[in-house]
């Protein structure tokens, strides 16, 4: 006779729980046995590494309009299990946004107000003045970019190979499938940006950007909207001498405009136009 293959599993015994426990206690002691049990190399490979004792990440989150994503994304990067700071930069939210903002305020979170509505790239240039970790990482306030990607992320520049960090749509993780026109005028504004930049970014218009916080000394953001993104590419390729730069592959969950995206022509026209003027002058 063969044991049914429905019976129900009984759970750990209780000397197994009390190490299971103590593991999900104690980071150190967690790489430690990872390390034992998988080997360096393969840790390595799932952004499994030792944090500095020194290390905090900023989480800069603008924010505009995002009532019914915001409380889940929240929960996503409050999950990830790193020392760190979320900046959340509201501007001006119409739809009852503020409301949730001001809980989050209440709860701890650090949230800035905008006096007026400017766009992504003002968002973004409050939220780096308030930024106080050793490391900054940009996130969008809908679910279409993954928070638990946050230590392969940082990897490159924790293991100090990179300055820099693009998270890339393009390069091998799933991505929800949508509009064909959003992803040739992507590659199109990433393949010109490399042109000026002489860089080979695969995903210039990428929401996630990690960066060392010494990466925004004498850097001059002047962009309001979604022309950061070819700001910040074509000033940090500039830079003397360069940054190093590394991509990596992430998931991409983008949404339809009916649940809320926001980005348009008169954005891609807008990048087109930044990633000319700052190849010319600051």
């Amino acid at each position: 006779m063969t044991a049914s293959p429905h019976l129900p599993y009984p759970g750990p015994s209780a000397d197994a729980q009390r190490v299971l426990d103590q593991l999900a206690r104690d980071p150190e002691l967690r790489l430690e046995f990872l390390t034992q049990l998988l080997g360096e190399g393969a840790c390595r490979q799932l952004a499994v590494f030792p944090i500095p004792d020194d290390f905090k990440l900023s989480v800069v989150i603008p924010v505009y309009n995002e009532r019914d994503w915001l409380r889940e994304v929240i929960r996503r990067v409050e999950a990830v299990p790193l020392p760190k700071e979320i900046i959340l930069v509201d501007d001006c939210s119409t739809d009852g946004t503020r409301d949730i903002l001001q809980e989050l305020e209440a709860e701890g979170h650090k949230v800035v107000y905008q006096p007026q509505n400017q766009g992504k790239g003002a968002a973004l240039r409050t939220g780096f003045e308030h930024a106080t970790g050793t490391v900054i990482v940009v996130q969008d306030a809908d679910l279409e970019y993954d928070p638990a990607e946050y230590p392969k992320l940082i990897q490159p520049i924790l293991e100090n190979r990179a300055d820099v960090v693009f998270g890339s749509r393009f390069i091998g993780e799933s991505h929800r499938v949508l509009y064909f026109w959003h992803y040739v005028c992507n590659k199109f504004l990433t393949m010109l940006s490399n042109m000026f930049t002489n860089l080979n970014i695969t995903d210039m218009e990428t929401c996630y950007k990690v960066f060392r916080r010494e990466v925004l000394k004498g850097l001059k953001l002047k962009s309001n909207r979604f022309g950061f993104e070819p700001e910040f590419t074509a000033k940090i390729a500039r830079r003397k001498p360069k940054w190093r730069i590394y991509e990596i592959p992430i998931s991409y969950a983008g949404r339809t405009y009916e649940e809320g995206k926001k980005i348009g022509l008169k954005d891609a026209f807008q990048a087109l136009w930044c990633i000319v003027r700052y190849w010319l002058a600051d």
